[in-house]
């Protein structure tokens, strides 16, 4: 089995950071191949460090670099949080443009390349991960890394008009031609990465489904990422999940309980989704102290103007809510801006009445997931779901809504509190069974599978041949 080099900018060094999610996935990966994981430390330092900090746990070996405050601030906070993400989620005006940021993001990018260089056998399989690496098959190649890589980018790819935005796009355009394999979390996003190399690179698709570009063979896909059905399912019925949902309960008091959970990011649609909520009690008054909706925000990226912004705008569009639908035994919002366990939230998820996804623009949103596999077969709450959620394409059986569109979300809500439980049934059945097909295991060897076939096929060996004697 060839090993696994998996690149991120955060990695499962530390044991409680391999809980769920993207942490099981590559960690299974990890040990089953006595892989490498390579990353950041986590750590701020003044002065470039010098040499790389390798460790091993359970036969996974960890190469992690620290960070300069420079470039803490021009490469994660500057451009991968600030140029990137707000175009990649269709905000440029959000989107802040300075070559020094693009400077720092490529010199991180290559010192990373470097250190996974250094390590590097050619049967290896590098599997980078997420927006902070657009750059990194270019790196590793210019390193000398001529095995087969792979890229998965868990945020949106977005339309070619919009990408465009990015002063350096060709360049980023060129650097992704060297990867082997990139994924994408929806079919959508593979069609916009398509047309962007083909209308504007000049990318020819060949008859096995890759593209042909800057020289380059890519085989770009959709591989939606799941999550382990099983295992959130056994954390709903946890103690601490049963605490949590009893602890809720409590102030319940036998209403029905609306729920949404997001990080305090403008990508989630909270504003609209505050807004729907109030034109839901208007137009609904029937509902008024049966119905209570507890949106959890721990805050996101707090050092970025923008999302201090969000915040202040969140704390006065909830008491603005509160003052004018309130009574004296019953608050119709409840808004808590902090973080809560993953077991405590599944209790959450276990309990309420209607799920509230409702993102602007999102590359997938596991929470969607989440809520449906917590819930009850015998009596399942309905999962209300953005059409810009990458889930919308897996998911058609929610209901499916446009966050901008606030009286139709409101609507929407009163749909899921009024129907049927057969109907609920039907939904909720037609969900799972779509996430248990495409669970996490399924996610992770689909890929994996595609960047194996890599090194069988000839044309594309030679390519790398010849990228690693020019490295």
């Amino acid at each position: 089995m060839p090993r696994v080099i998996a690149i991120s900018n955060r990695t499962a060094a530390d044991p409680s950071a391999r809980a769920g999610g993207l942490a099981v996935a590559l960690w299974d990966a990890l040990r089953a191949s006595g892989g490498l994981w390579v990353g950041w430390t986590g750590n701020l330092v003044d002065e470039p460090p010098r040499s790389a900090q390798w460790s091993q746990d359970e036969g996974v070996e960890f190469l992690l670099t620290d960070l300069t405050r420079a470039e803490y601030d021009a490469y994660y906070i500057g451009y991968a949080n600030r140029t990137i993400w707000p175009v990649f989620h269709y905000r440029i005006d959000l989107a802040h443009f300075d070559s020094a940021y693009f400077d720092a993001y490529a010199a991180v990018n290559q010192r990373i390349a470097n250190m996974v260089a250094s390590k590097a056998q050619p049967d290896d399989l590098v599997w980078v991960h997420d927006y902070h690496f657009l750059l990194m098959a270019d790196c590793l190649r210019r390193a000398g890394v001529g095995g087969p890589i792979g890229f998965f980018l868990h945020i949106p790819f977005p339309a070619p008009e919009i990408f465009q935005a990015l002063p350096q796009h060709d360049w980023i355009a060129r650097a992704l031609s060297a990867y082997d394999v990139i994924g994408l979390q929806s079919e959508h996003d593979r069609v916009n990465l398509t047309r962007y190399l083909t209308e504007v690179c000049g990318g020819v698709e060949t008859a096995d489904g890759r593209i042909e570009v800057f020289g380059n063979l890519i085989r770009v896909k959709a591989y939606p990422i799941g999550i382990d059905p099983a295992a959130f399912e056994e954390a709903a019925n946890s103690p601490e999940a049963t605490e949590a949902a009893t602890r809720l309960g409590r102030f319940l008091g036998g209403r029905d309980l609306v729920l949404g959970v997001d990080r305090m990011d403008y990508t989630k649609g909270l504003p609209e989704r505050f807004a729907a909520v109030g034109q839901f009690f208007d137009a609904h008054p029937e509902f008024a102290g049966k119905v209570s909706v507890t949106q959890i925000a721990p805050p996101s990226r707090s050092k970025v103007e923008e999302y201090q912004d969000l915040r202040q705008q969140l704390d006065e569009l909830a008491g603005r809510i509160n003052a004018d639908y309130s009574d004296l035994d019953w608050i119709p919002l409840r808004y808590l801006a902090r973080p809560y366990s993953r077991d405590e939230l599944a209790g959450l998820y276990r309990i309420a009445r209607v799920g509230l996804v409702t993102p602007l623009r999102d590359g997938m949103n596991l929470v969607a997931k989440e809520f449906v596999t917590a819930q009850r077969p015998e009596d399942p709450g309905v999962l209300i779901l953005s059409e810009f959620a990458g889930a919308a394409e897996q998911l058609p059986s929610a209901l499916l809504v446009n966050p901008h569109d606030t009286q139709q979300m409101a609507e929407a809500i009163h749909q899921a509190l009024i129907m049927p439980l057969d109907e609920r049934q039907k939904r909720w059945k037609a969900a799972r069974e779509v996430i248990e097909a495409t669970d996490l295991t399924w996610w992770r060897e689909a890929f994996l599978d595609d960047l194996r076939a890599v090194a069988k096929t000839p044309a594309k060996a030679a390519l790398r041949a010849v990228a690693a004697k020019a490295g």
